[in-house]
């Protein structure tokens, strides 16, 4: 299936990018892209936790299951002033 995952804040600028299309097997969860990020970015490793997490617009726990075509963002908290 592929997702289509969107990149804010700090986490657009650890991962490079906006967003990027991926090919992840049936049965991914939220959680597992996660872990596929802290794995690729030494950056992201402290953070056992994901961020808050939206699936198609919605907010979603980490064991929510992903689907084709969805869009999954992760969205780190921001501090302001």
């Amino acid at each position: 299936m592929k997702i289509r995952l969107l990149f804010f804040a700090v986490l657009r600028d650890i991962a490079g990018r906006g967003e990027e299309v991926l090919d992840l097997p049936d049965g991914t969860r939220a959680g597992d892209v996660w872990q596929r990020l802290r794995d690729e970015h030494a950056a992201l490793r402290d953070y056992t936790q994901p961020p808050m997490i939206a699936v198609n617009e919605s907010y979603v726990r980490p064991d929510e299951l992903l689907h084709d075509g969805d869009e999954l963002a992760f969205i780190p908290p921001v501090a302001g002033g």
